[in-house]
């Protein structure tokens, strides 16, 4: 089967690595080319490292549909494929017109809560209600959706008036990390972890957390410095995490947090960090290729300060974490809370509904109420009181994900889902 995927561009972003990572991994019996619209590269080398075949139209920046529209057409008409499939807003109305246009069918995808409520707080003026309904006028002609998460689905029923039965769930997916997490060495000086796969490593980690509690390992007991990333934007509730930061570090001085990334609303994040006077404790370090990895340095090691200088500025932030916040207000399936699930750090999340299909209070991370700052700050404070148990969530959360979201499983699920949808006599 032949595909064409479309997307706005190839920035670092989650849907765009969730995509790399699903598209890299179908079988031979699909012939997948991604194409992308608008001039941002970043990721470029990567699918090209994984073999996906790339297609760049030049579309200059903003929006131009009508020269994206007719070189996606004619694109269209040359590779012959039989389905196309968009993602993220500006490649969804592209494509859902040249879908019309070729008669090619369209497969949907619902990656984010855009139409939310809470959504609409920072999205105001006549721009947004265009946006919203040019959406919803399109959004009859894909044949069928995939949404990344069952929240999504019901939400996008409401908003854009999609029927259920055209919608599948297919959540994110991440590759299962080896070795996790470490955990303090033996007496005799060895890890205790000597297997193969990601979830044995998993089950003799939960039963190592049970034998070292209590035991004094310095460092390695304490929750101290506290990790989030992605695109600084207001939705992603970072400033939500500094406010509840302030309020513990009055009782724990020595602990940090530090959010990696990059995005429209830094100089804000900044200002509030100046502000409340956390210049020592909050950093902003900028955006790393591969936040993800931070995730796996080890809680048992003794925090040393990398020196990170990003134009005149010498910003120093810890090398190794101990928990993971993710205060966002909306969202889709998160990739980055998957990652973490993966890494096995502790979880304190928002009580989205997407982030309550992956995690769950007390079992697989910590929730608070969305916006709530003051509940965030309670949990925080629970985990650096209670790091056994904290750490204990951890765990969980990976073995759920090693056994929900693996990426091999995921993306064999997806390309079954397009099977499905092409063989289907009423899909069309």
């Amino acid at each position: 089967m032949k595909i064409l995927f479309t997307q706005d561009a190839l920035i670092n972003a989650g849907a765009e690595r969730s995509h790399l990572e699903i598209l890299s991994r179908f079988s031979s019996e699909m012939d997948v080319a991604l194409v992308y619209f608008y001039p941002k590269h970043e990721l470029k080398e990567a699918y090209e490292r994984a073999g996906i075949r790339l297609f760049f139209l030049d579309i200059p920046e903003a929006y131009h549909f009508p020269l994206a529209i007719y070189r996606l057409v004619k694109l269209i008409r040359t590779e012959k494929p039989d389905l196309l499939i968009s993602s993220l807003w500006r490649a969804d109305i592209i494509t859902r017109i040249a879908s019309f246009l070729t008669e090619v069918p369209l497969v949907g995808t619902l990656v984010n809560d855009s139409y939310a409520a809470i959504a609409w707080t920072d999205k105001k003026g006549l721009k947004y209600k265009v946006v919203y309904w040019l959406d919803r006028l399109t959004a009859g002609i894909p044949v069928h959706w995939i949404a990344n998460a069952q929240a999504l689905a019901d939400s996008h029923v409401k908003t854009l008036g999609i029927k259920g039965e055209k919608i599948s769930v297919v959540y994110r997916g991440r590759p299962i990390p080896l070795p996790p997490r470490s955990v303090p060495t033996h007496p005799s000086g060895g890890s205790p972890h000597t297997g193969n796969s990601g979830t044995l490593f998993s089950s003799q980690l939960k039963e190592e957390s049970h034998s070292v509690a209590g035991e004094d390992t310095g460092h390695g007991q304490r929750i101290q410095n506290f990790i989030s990333y992605g695109r600084l934007l207001e939705r992603k509730g970072f400033q939500d995490a500094i406010k509840a930061f302030s309020q513990l570090i009055k009782k724990c001085p020595d602990c940090t947090f530090t959010i990696f990334g990059e995005g429209p609303y830094r100089t804000q994040l900044e200002s509030l960090v100046q502000n409340l006077g956390l210049q020592e404790s909050v950093f902003l370090p900028g955006k790393i290729d591969n936040p993800a990895e931070l995730l796996l340095r080890s809680e048992f090691e003794n925090p040393k300060p990398d020196t990170c200088i990003e134009g005149s500025r010498s910003i120093q932030n810890p090398k190794s974490f101990h928990c993971f916040l993710f205060p966002s207000w909306y969202e889709g399936f998160s990739g980055a809370l998957v990652e973490a699930m993966m890494a096995g750090i502790p979880i304190i999340a928002s009580d989205i509904p997407m982030n309550l299909e992956a995690i769950e209070d007390k079992k697989s991370g910590l929730v608070f109420p969305v916006n709530q700052v003051n509940a965030l700050a309670s949990q925080m404070t629970w985990a650096i009181e209670n790091p056994e148990l904290i750490r204990e969530l951890g765990i969980n959360a990976r073995m759920i994900a090693e056994e929900r979201f693996e990426i091999e499983k995921i993306a064999k699920r997806y390309e079954a889902t397009l099977f499905s949808i092409v063989d289907s006599k009423t899909s069309f």
